[in-house]
């Protein structure tokens, strides 16, 4: 089976986040069982030679081109743009990791004009939005393409309430997906100074400026600790630089950036807990590699994922603020407990969110995708 994974973005920095990296599992996990699948995306900050491939995985990645100032929803390509049609109707499925973009939704838009089978991933970046570009994009090309998808994967409940909504109706072909991570080598035990990370895009949703202010509270308990803030700046790269240099703390925070996915597992590999203190954040990526490798982990109430790590006694769920995340680090250090968190981790992903398991719900909704 030839199939097609669109998506907005990659780039070295990993800007787009979490639906580039499940896109790049979902089909290196494909060709693992035999079959065809590539991605086609925007590329940006690659020098020559030009990528032909991700990871392993084929790739057309197209220059982007910022035309309005409007973030991810202002860039495109029209090499891509000219190139969609025959792009889709070389694969036998379409899987578009869909945005309101002017990427993914000309990718659909082709595949349904083509008449290819369609499968459609919003990793909750389609829900409803009073923004006036939003409702133009629903009005022009939005709805019609949730109508009429074969498919249409989602995270949670609360995601596919938002789908129905955005569609004006019930989507009969709602299909859930979770996401997958692909198993991982356990970390070692951890060693030396507690050190505390937080590895996402740093924008105000997810709060990384709570990691920093839940500092304090550690180092007074753990004068030694370590904290390194990772990810592409979205906005709060200042106040996190501007909070901790108020707290004294420069010489115990690392801001290193946007890692590699390989920059990504080293970091992973050293931490004693990953924290991601974000708000309605449906199902991130970031904490199922943090499960994946063993780092007991926590989050929000608020996460999709808080449920089954807290369930599992993988990490701790808390409410949002830093009181919540520095209570939540200091009973994670206490060594006892982090071995048993470590433990129960490692065990929630291999259990619930091996790429098998996804792999083994995703490919029905293909062949049915194919039937119609």
């Amino acid at each position: 089976m030839r199939v097609l994974h669109a998506v907005t973005l990659h780039s070295p920095a990993n800007a787009f986040g979490g639906p580039v990296r499940v896109a790049l599992n979902l089909a290196k996990g494909l060709r693992a069982r035999g079959h065809e699948a590539g991605l086609v995306a925007l590329g940006e900050g690659f020098g020559d030679p030009w990528p032909t491939s991700v990871e392993g995985v084929p790739a057309r990645l197209f220059p982007a081109r910022r035309l309005l100032p409007l973030g991810f929803s202002g860039i495109t390509s029209p090499a891509l743009l000219a190139s969609a049609g025959r792009l889709v109707r070389d694969a036998d499925v379409v899987h578009v990791h869909l945005a309101r973009d002017l990427v993914t939704l000309p990718v659909a838009l082709a595949a349904l004009r083509a008449g290819r089978p369609l499968v459609l991933q919003t990793h909750g970046m389609v829900d409803p939005s009073g923004k006036l570009l939003a409702k133009v994009l629903d009005t022009l090309a939005v709805r019609r393409l949730l109508r009429g998808a074969d498919a249409v994967l989602y995270l949670t409940p609360y995601e596919r309430d938002g789908l129905d909504a955005v569609a004006r109706g019930p989507l009969p072909g709602a299909v859930r997906l979770v996401n997958g991570t692909p198993e991982q080598a356990a970390r070692p035990a951890p060693s030396g100074p507690p050190r505390i990370l937080y590895s996402a895009r740093l924008q105000a949703r997810k709060r990384p400026v709570d990691f920093v202010d839940a500092a304090p509270a550690v180092l007074a308990a753990h004068p030694d600790t370590e904290f390194v803030v990772a990810g592409p700046d979205e906005g709060e790269r200042a106040a996190v630089l501007a909070r901790i240099a108020e707290l004294g703390l420069a010489d115990r925070f690392t801001v290193p950036g946007a890692l590699s996915a390989a920059g990504v597992q080293e970091e992973l590999r050293q931490a004693h807990v990953y924290v991601l203190p974000s708000v309605d954040e449906p199902f991130p990526m970031s904490v199922l590699e943090a499960l994946a490798v063993g780092v007991p982990t926590v989050v929000t109430h608020s996460n999709g994922l808080a449920e089954d790590v807290a369930a599992a006694g993988a990490g701790l769920a808390v409410e949002p603020g830093p009181a919540g995340v520095a209570a939540a680090v200091l009973s994670l250090l206490d060594p006892a407990a982090n071995a048993a968190a470590s433990g129960a981790a490692r065990s929630l992903a291999a259990q619930s969110f091996s790429m098998d398991a996804v792999l083994d719900t995703l490919l029905p909704v293909y062949e049915a995708a194919l039937r119609r």
